[in-house]
């Protein structure tokens, strides 16, 4: 209980700008926690339905793929659906890889959206802590240049205590956004390279299928 006390006091001696930070805070975390969650859940569909696709792949059934890949709405589906349908239509690999290429450019903006907010919410946070401290320096000095010359040092040293709790607090809100934006992009990352190693795999699948039938 007083390390709770301790901490409201902290926060409420801190001055206004205290105020800001915790809000910056606060919609980061939601943001990181949202697309945690979110990029989460597509890795794991994206997992779950790769292997019934990489199936129906291998066994060259390439109309029981591109329906799977049809009727599904993970990410992994929508990259292969793509190329599944030129697939039935032409047989030149150059033009299924660019049509991939071009559903995979549609899909990672969509897996990095919001990211980018919780590092500018962790570079907003120090600047709101920093910008306290000066306002609240600047307060400072301004009352103790009216003050007793008795009671400067006490007044003055109290004061940039209280100051600088801004940039503490901002430190403090900034850290674990920096750490959750860090590991929202290896996420990101991970879903990318593993979209990719998908496309690459049904694209020699589509080719070696192809050259037999040729040679058939």
């Amino acid at each position: 209980m007083d390390s709770f006390y301790s901490m409201v006091a902290f926060f409420v001696s801190g001055g206004p700008f205290m105020y800001p930070i915790l809000i910056v805070f606060s919609v980061g975390i939601a943001i990181a926690s949202e697309r945690y969650v979110t990029l989460t859940r597509i890795r794991r569909r994206n997992d779950t339905m790769w292997g019934r696709l990489q199936g129906a792949l291998s066994e060259g059934d390439f109309e029981k793929a591109r329906e799977m890949a049809t009727e599904d709405d993970s990410t992994v589906s929508r990259l292969l659906a793509t190329g599944l349908a030129r697939q039935g239509a032409v047989r030149r690999r150059e033009d299924i890889e660019i049509a991939m290429e071009e559903t995979m450019m549609e899909i990672i903006p969509q897996l990095e959206k919001r990211t980018a907010y919780v590092a500018l919410g962790a570079s907003i946070a120090t600047l709101l802590g920093l910008l306290g401290t000066i306002m609240g320096l600047i307060q400072a000095f301004t009352a103790v240049a009216n003050a007793n010359p008795a009671e400067k040092s006490d007044l003055l040293s109290a004061s940039i205590s209280v100051a600088m709790n801004t940039t503490a607090f901002g430190l403090i809100a900034a850290i674990p956004l920096l750490v959750g934006h860090s590991v929202l992009t290896a996420k990101t990352g991970e879903i990318v390279d593993s979209l990719e190693m998908a496309s690459v795999k049904a694209l020699n699948v589509i080719t070696t299928l192809a050259k037999r039938q040729l040679t058939a």
